[in-house]
């Protein structure tokens, strides 16, 4: 049984995500300052560990208990108390309380929300696939992502809010709504963003996205990251520095290189040509979560792998868009790159919940699964 769940595992998909966390590895081994980059090192080592038995672990289970709507609320509804119980025991990290504090590890829930809300919004939209064009569906999704946006919002935590809305918004879009529901989707959102930024938006959340307008005009104060972030990428040229050069991150210019801006270190030592590859095995991970997706044995399978394929899309675009200087600072990790262990477990342990619902994916005509998925 063990052997012929092995043969499900995508041997392929792990080893396109293996020279990511290599890669991650290496920065936080050679390019964080001396004194700290052992911890670093050895317990992300740890992380990744772990991470993996999750993954293989998941993949034997069935997790077509899932479907039922009774456990997908009752799992939905324990998150989000969790993220409730952080404004009584929650850890207070750069400005946000967003983390449980367990002396020598922190977790940080939000990470597991945003696994949870593609599950609730697969099983929503599957359920209601011939009358998705209904424009009340749109409503009622919203409102299941907007329990945890308003809880992540009042850490705050505007990179896990940014990342909890498009997860919703890409779940939308595959989902099969009209183009008429696209444009009035569009327009809510940017009715809801100047609500937000007139109403929840602290001052250095506002700052951030003003320097994304003019990411130069404060170097000195809200810019600084977004600066050093780009000078590091920038100096790192077509082949980089070499490996133990990079001084952004040596000379400590660069903040958090072993997490946020992990891929700017990167990139620094190994150049346009080491990021170039890290966004190719980036694309090539998509790749094989949208080839399961499109298996899938029903639209709930098929809802899943899609919204976690927009799960990664979001974090990689908003993550290297802000280390280079494209996108406002927010804090987002680089999947199975940045250091971490929150994000790293529930990274893997959708995609071991992937792996498990390969057990029953059919083998159906592509063009046939593309025009049912879509609703054409």
């Amino acid at each position: 049984m063990a052997a012929k769940t092995l043969k499900r595992i995508d041997w392929l998909l792990v080893l396109f995500i293996l020279p990511i966390i290599l890669a991650g590895l290496v920065t936080m081994k050679n390019f964080v300052p001396a004194e700290a980059s052992g911890d670093f090192f050895v317990k992300q080592v740890v992380w990744v560990i772990l991470s993996l038995a999750i993954f293989f672990g998941f993949s034997f289970i069935d997790f077509r208990f899932l479907k039922r709507t009774e456990v997908l609320v009752t799992i939905f509804l324990l998150t989000c108390s969790g993220l409730l119980l952080l404004f009584i025991l929650g850890h207070v990290s750069h400005g946000a309380k967003s983390w449980f504090s367990f002396g020598f590890f922190s977790f940080q829930p939000v990470d597991v929300v945003k696994l949870v809300l593609v599950l609730l919004l697969a099983k929503y939209f599957s359920r209601r696939h011939v009358e998705i064009r209904d424009i009340k569906h749109i409503f009622v999704s919203f409102f299941y992502a907007l329990v945890p946006l308003i809880l992540v919002l009042l850490q705050p935590d505007f990179g896990s809010a940014m990342i909890i809305a498009l997860i919703w918004f890409g779940m939308v879009l595959v989902s099969g709504i009209s183009k008429l529901h696209l444009f009035f989707v569009f327009a809510s959102a940017a009715l809801i963003f100047c609500a937000i930024w007139f109403l929840a938006f602290a001052p250095y959340q506002k700052a951030r996205v003003l320097n994304f307008i003019s990411p130069l005009s404060d170097i000195h104060g809200s810019g600084y990251n977004a600066f050093q972030s780009t000078i590091a990428v920038g100096s790192g040229r077509i082949l980089g520095k070499g490996l133990g050069f990079g001084t952004q991150s040596r000379l400590k210019f660069l903040p958090e290189p072993q997490s946020d801006f992990v891929f700017a270190a990167f990139t620094e030592e190994w150049g346009l040509i080491g990021g170039l590859l890290i966004l190719l095995f980036f694309g090539l991970v998509i790749w094989r979560i949208l080839y399961y997706a499109l298996l899938g044995a029903s639209n709930f399978e098929i809802l899943f792998g899609m919204g976690i394929a927009v799960f990664f899309i979001s974090q990689i675009i908003v993550n290297i868009g802000m280390n280079l200087g494209l996108l406002p600072i927010t804090g987002i990790p680089l999947p199975f790159m940045s250091y971490g262990g929150s994000h790293l477990l529930v990274e893997f342990a959708g995609l071991g919940i992937l792996m498990s619902m390969r057990r029953y994916a059919r083998i159906a005509h592509r063009d046939k699964m593309k025009n049912e998925f879509l609703g054409f």
